[in-house]
């Protein structure tokens, strides 16, 4: 999920002095299943065989492989539509991704026609705290958000956090005042903050197993549709400077709407279950996988109940167990290391490296970069459940990688300036597509795959929260890093975190497709 993080909304200071970050004259610039967390050298298919002496545990671990469907099994020929009930429910969740996407790029184009009339142009200081105060109220969203989702259901979560979707961009629309813009953009991050945690998190417990992969990255595929429909409506305001105003009303309807949609969605048959409301849970199940997978889906789930134990729900403190800090540390380094893999980098400087080939528009430059984001997100909707979570993410951070080499080279090696600025681009829209396939979805996919029912919310959380902080750091020192090293350096950088980011996934990560949550958790914590 990711995402398109917010450093690339201070992207107009860059536009106004293009020749100053041109890409050519800045100074100085020329298995499939592995061991997981702290079984370091155990492979999940021997596992089995340490547990002979815990007769209970075997024989989860056995029914797990019963139950387990070979990929052979699946006749691709066949029409299949399993995934037709469950969508409705899926595209409402992904309508908050959406606003996600939206509110990252609304503040964008106008942001110096708002400082203009709010009485703060040429405050660089206060023009970053209007971007940035959003993801101080993402982070304390991510906190409350996983507390929430435990305690009143996924579904009512939803709707609680669209209160501050509505009011936050209203507040922000009829802004007089560089303070009430504040409040408006803090309201907005709140909500945001609960949602990029809840919608992978509730998607991930009402899809069909077999489906959950392609379902999940409809979120990614939400916030770059956000974003592309952001710039397109921000057109007018290239003429109009008071058009900001209408888009941040326009920002308020999808959150009414969803207020309204999530009265008929349902709510996670995993929550339910975990509440003891077991009948409507089944009923649930029913709806949404039909009426053949009912009774194994609830054999599981209460095999994942008498695991997980205690029915009240998980605190903070239990993050450190065992069981838990294991994919804790994996969900939060994930997130680090996607963050300071240069996504922020890329986006920040995209504009300038579009300039330098010519295209000075930086709509263009925007919808562009946007849209081959988008191409990506299908691409890797298509590919999730069939080649799986880990292999993506292991290809998506080596393309990343390969991109940023391809930029080093552009800004490094001796050679005429229109093929340097050609290379940039290409570069440049290579990382975007390759993030797109593995790095975005697969992160805020796989975590609540990992997770059991009782900790899910609160790891996703934590999760989330060193998202955010790793943002945040990133668009403080970004800019202090390039004028300390040069932007190669950065760039090269960047590149060796993705390729360390391969070899992490390749140690840490087990691949989730095709199982469900409850086979995972048996096959994470075996003991």
């Amino acid at each position: 999920m990711a995402t398109l993080c917010t450093l690339a909304l201070h992207s107009k200071a860059l536009v106004s002095s293009p020749s100053l970050f041109s890409s050519r004259n800045l100074t100085g610039f020329r298995s499939r299943r592995r061991s997981f967390g702290a079984v370091p050298n155990a492979k999940i298919g021997e596992e089995d065989k340490t547990l002979s002496s815990k007769q209970a545990r075997s024989s989860s671990l056995e029914d797990v492989s019963k139950t387990t469907k070979p990929e052979s099994s699946i006749d691709l020929g066949d029409p299949d539509f399993g995934w037709v009930p469950v969508l409705p429910h899926v595209l409402t969740a992904a309508m908050a991704n959406f606003m996600f996407g939206y509110h990252i790029g609304v503040i964008n184009g106008p942001l110096e026609s708002i400082a203009r009339e709010l009485g703060f142009d040429g405050d660089t200081i206060m023009q970053g705290f209007v971007v940035s105060i959003f993801i101080v109220g993402a982070f304390a969203g991510s906190v409350s958000g996983g507390v929430l989702a435990d305690k009143i259901g996924r579904r009512r979560t939803f709707q609680l956090d669209m209160i501050p979707l509505v009011l936050g961009p209203a507040i922000s629309a009829n802004a007089h005042t560089v303070n009430e813009m504040l409040i408006g953009r803090a309201l907005v991050g709140l909500g945001i903050g609960i949602n990029t945690s809840l919608v992978p998190l509730y998607i991930s417990e009402i899809s069909p197993t077999k489906y959950r992969g392609a379902l999940c990255s409809l979120c990614q595929i939400g916030t770059c549709t956000g974003i592309i429909v952001s710039l397109l409506l921000g057109i007018p305001a290239q003429t109009d400077p008071h058009w900001w105003r209408e888009m941040f009303w326009i920002g308020s309807v999808p959150a009414a709407l969803l207020i309204v949609a999530m009265q008929f969605a349902v709510e996670s048959p995993r929550w339910l279950a975990r509440n003891g409301q077991w009948e409507e849970a089944l009923s649930t199940i029913k709806k949404l996988w039909g009426e053949a997978e009912v009774e194994q889906a609830i054999q599981e789930l209460k095999r994942s109940s008498d695991v997980d134990g205690e029915k009240d729900q998980a605190s903070w403190g239990e993050l450190l167990l065992a069981q838990n800090r294991k994919v804790a540390l994996i969900g939060g380094s994930l997130f680090f290391l996607q963050q300071f893999a240069g996504i922020n980098g890329v986006l920040y400087f995209s504009s300038s490296t579009f300039h330098d080939a010519g295209i000075s528009d930086g709509l263009t430059a925007s919808v562009a970069v946007g849209v081959v984001n988008f191409a990506g997100a299908l691409v890797a909707s298509s590919l999730m459940d069939k080649q799986g979570r880990r292999k993506l993410l292991m290809i998506s951070y080596t393309g990343m990688a390969i991109s940023m080499a391809v930029l080093v080279v552009a800004l490094e090696a001796p050679m005429d300036d229109s093929i340097a600025h050609l290379l940039s681009v290409i570069g440049t829209l290579t990382y975007m597509f390759t993030f797109a396939l593995g790095a975005g979805p697969v992160t805020g996919i796989i975590i609540p795959e990992l997770c059991t029912t009782r900790s899910r919310a609160k790891i996703m959380a934590f999760s989330l929260c060193v998202h955010w902080v790793s943002n945040f750091f990133i668009g403080l020192f970004f800019l202090t890093a390039i004028q300390a090293f040069g932007l190669p350096a950065v760039y090269t950088g960047f590149g060796a975190v993705s390729l360390a980011t391969v070899a992490f996934a390749n140690s840490f990560i087990i691949e989730t497709k095709g199982k469900s949550l409850e086979e995972i958790q048996l096959l994470i914590n075996p003991d």
